[in-house]
């Protein structure tokens, strides 16, 4: 792409399940000037008095010019236009487990935020997904007999990997004699009138990581070990530990949970909270076929994040497949009755991670949200606050959601 001197800011989002786009050409920093649209199947050029603007398409997505409608401008944003898209569409489901720690190989757990070794070289026999949590309840439905699975937990073996919605359940008997994670004091407890305490662990234990001491999981048994997706990276044993900016991975494991999740399950409303029920985030997924193409501005007009990598590249283009959602903050006493409601419906799904990730996943929403062009930000009639593309008439003044953005699958 060549950028003129006149920066234009050029968003494009294609839907490759209803094989559309939504294009907006940003206005000039010189503000109003002349200038000529050219939309060509595998670009979109973009000329002005000052220089030449030209975007290439990935080789898998083909717009049809003629097809362009809606033509209108958005003060603030520019020229916004629709366009039929012919894409690639690929229905093969999206697995958040490693594809390269298949079953049968060894692998390797790191703790994502510093790289350190939580388990090292575990022959994996087996990697499974867990039912979902009322699965006991639809045995008990249609069994015709006494329910033999009544009061034993799914527990991997030695060379186990069981995968939930936002963890893996690793068994790690063989790891019993070499270093392991670091476990979070144990609670005292009052076991009888006489004010006796003794150390009883908790049900589920937490696990830190030895070096950067952040939270990775839980102990669900003596040999069991519940691991976030969010703070482990599991690769083949061979392989050396992949670098990655923390908030880049968070994203893209978030945004894999909640379009597996969706695909699976037919759920679109998600409840994030913590290890002790506490509702951090309200997610209602509106579509999982995104894929996003634009131009990025400079970094001095994109607003900073200090508690969040710098994720811009060098290259002024970028595209990625999306996730969009909307979103409402849920702490500091925000939307109680929300919250409330939405964890009383048994349509709504919830996802558990560390408290901490939780607000770094809210950080994360509120970024990519001021990164989307400002008519995006916000949904139908709702208050003005944080949004992104495409609006569906069917959710205006649904559950007081105004937050709407995007999340990248990487």
């Amino acid at each position: 792409m060549a950028t003129s001197a006149a920066e234009m800011r050029v968003f494009l989002e294609v839907r490759r399940g209803l094989q559309s786009a939504l294009l907006i050409l940003g206005e000039t920093e010189e503000g109003n000037m002349s200038m000529d649209v050219s939309i060509m199947p595998s670009s979109v050029q973009m000329k002005t008095p000052t220089g030449c603007t030209e975007i290439q398409l990935p080789a898998e997505v083909r717009l049809v010019p003629a097809s362009c409608r809606g033509l209108q401008y958005v003060p603030g944003d520019g020229l916004h236009l629709r366009l039929q898209a012919q894409t690639e569409f690929s229905t093969k489901p999206i697995s958040v487990f490693n594809q390269n720690s298949q079953a049968g190989g060894r692998c390797t757990f790191y703790c994502q935020s510093c790289g350190e070794v939580v388990i090292r070289d575990r022959k994996l026999l087996r990697v499974l997904p867990l039912p979902s949590e009322n699965w006991g309840a639809l045995v008990e439905e249609w069994c015709c007999h006494p329910d033999p699975f009544a009061n034993k937990p799914l527990h991997p073996q030695e060379n186990d990997c069981f995968i939930g919605d936002t963890f893996f359940l690793v068994n790690l008997r063989s790891n019993l004699r070499q270093p392991r994670p670091e476990l979070a004091p144990v609670e005292m407890h009052c076991l009888s009138s006489e004010n006796h305490f003794k150390s009883v662990p908790k049900a589920n234990t937490k696990v830190i990581c030895e070096r950067c001491k952040v939270i990775l999981g839980e102990t669900m048994s003596s040999e069991t070990t519940k691991f976030y997706m969010t703070e482990i990276i599991i690769q083949p044993s061979e392989r050396s530990f992949p670098v990655m900016p923390r908030s880049q991975f968070v994203e893209s494991i978030t945004a894999q949970c909640l379009a597996e999740l969706s695909s699976a399950r037919s759920t679109f409303r998600f409840t994030v909270q913590d290890q002790d029920g506490r509702v951090y985030i309200l997610l209602w997924l509106l579509n999982s076929d995104s894929l996003v193409i634009e131009s990025l501005r400079s970094s001095e007009s994109i607003k900073k994040f200090p508690l969040l990598e710098d994720t811009l590249k060098a290259d002024s283009r970028s595209t990625w497949n999306a996730v969009k959602v909307l979103y409402q903050p849920c702490i500091k006493s925000r939307n109680e009755k929300l919250a409330s409601s939405w964890e009383s419906d048994i349509s709504v799904h919830s996802l558990t991670l560390p408290s901490a990730t939780c607000l770094e996943l809210l950080l994360i929403l509120a970024r990519n949200n001021t990164m989307l062009p400002p008519s995006l930000r916000y949904m139908n009639s709702f208050q003005k606050g944080k949004q992104q593309p495409g609006t569906d008439a069917s959710l205006q003044g649904n559950d007081g959601l105004e937050g709407k953005t995007i999340l990248s699958l990487h």
